[in-house]
């Protein structure tokens, strides 16, 4: 597996920014997870990398993301690889439950990363103004990031056995490294 063969595939398959933002978001979390945990650094982002890969096309369940898992089976990446990416859908649970740490790892940062970047949106565009704090008190607002799953960011820190404040903590600096490239270093786009 190749990161740039990786990007390209995503790149083929999304044309929307936001989402494309989203998965470098997933694959920065997911990296650093690997790099605490011990696991493949490479492999693990580009689990976070592809997770969504096929979303744009095929956003519907069950063809998100098993669209995606044929179309990566044919190009050959790995059964495990494969069946990660699977699990992180709650409505593939009876086919592809959540049994290995990259499996919990990608569900706990998938909502997680996403509602981050939301927080930093309003907070001037900067990672640098987002702290556990303002997460966690944006979280009580049903109103804000309404598509953020609040339940699957509690199980998802939840699943990996840590407390929420500790996972929100260990997100936002993970994203932090790739502030730029998501446009979220002050006042860029």
């Amino acid at each position: 597996m190749d990161r740039d063969k990786a990007m390209a595939l995503l790149t083929e398959y999304t044309s929307n920014p936001n989402l494309v933002k989203h998965m470098l978001s997933v694959e920065a979390c997911m990296r650093a997870y690997a790099a605490k945990y011990g696991e493949d650094v490479d492999r693990w982002g580009i689990i976070g990398l592809l997770h969504d890969f096929d979303y744009e096309r095929w956003p519907d369940p069950p063809d998100h993301p098993l669209q995606g898992y044929e179309i990566l089976g044919r190009l050959g990446y790995p059964d495990d690889v494969r069946y990660a990416i699977c699990s992180h859908a709650g409505y593939l649970q009876d086919r592809f439950p959540r049994i290995h740490l990259v499996d919990h790892v990608l569900f706990a940062c998938d909502e997680l990363s996403g509602f981050v970047v939301a927080v930093a949106l309003v907070k001037g565009k900067n990672l640098a103004n987002v702290d556990v704090p303002s997460v966690t008190k944006r979280l009580k607002e049903k109103n804000f990031a309404r598509g953020v799953n609040r339940d699957d960011v509690v199980n998802g820190a939840a699943e990996l056995g840590v407390p929420l404040e500790e996972h929100i903590d260990f997100v936002i600096n993970a994203l932090k490294g790739i502030a730029g490239p998501l446009g979220l270093e002050g006042g860029a786009s």
